[in-house]
């Protein structure tokens, strides 16, 4: 890969490695758990969602529309009341494999991509009304899954707070 694609790149696949790592323990019940009071996304919930971005971004990057099968596979989006869309019983492996063949994909594509094509900007949002370039597009994959991990960290230290008292 051309330089900045590389690095742009490296810094998704890093995210997503860390992403690997801090869940790779995870019972189902924890996969599952919503937070005290059920009022949070589950790390099941996180991990699609991150996956659904990430693939959206892929095909933005390619200048491809998101075929059907994808969009019935990974998403909505959103549901009918504009929340994440409510999983549960899908394992931690399963969700991480998911992902990973959005990460090989990504992959695939940024080593076509010259560093020229960086600055191309690609529509993004609900109704596409957002504009990027795919150099935000990378760095927003890898900012976006850090900043769930957080979500998901702040899950586990609440899950082994709370069902220790069981």
């Amino acid at each position: 890969m051309p330089s900045v694609t590389g690095m742009l790149f490296a810094a998704v696949k890093e995210n997503s490695d860390r992403l690997k790592s801090i869940t790779d323990s995870m019972s189902q019940d924890e996969v599952d758990y919503r937070g005290p009071g059920n009022l949070y996304n589950s790390t099941a919930q996180l991990l699609r969602h991150i996956t659904f971005v990430d693939l959206n971004w892929v095909y933005r990057i390619k200048g491809k529309t998101l075929p059907y099968d994808m969009l019935e596979q990974y998403g909505p989006m959103i549901d009918e009341n504009n929340k994440l869309p409510f999983i549960a019983g899908i394992s931690r492996d399963t969700l991480i494999s998911q992902h990973q063949l959005i990460m090989n994909m990504l992959q695939e594509t940024c080593t076509i991509l010259t560093d020229a094509d960086m600055d191309i900007v690609v529509t993004f949002g609900h109704t596409n009304e957002k504009q990027a370039s795919v150099r935000w597009g990378l760095w927003h994959m890898a900012d976006h899954n850090r900043y769930h991990q957080a979500h998901i960290n702040q899950l586990r230290k609440w899950f082994h707070t709370h069902t220790s008292d069981r």
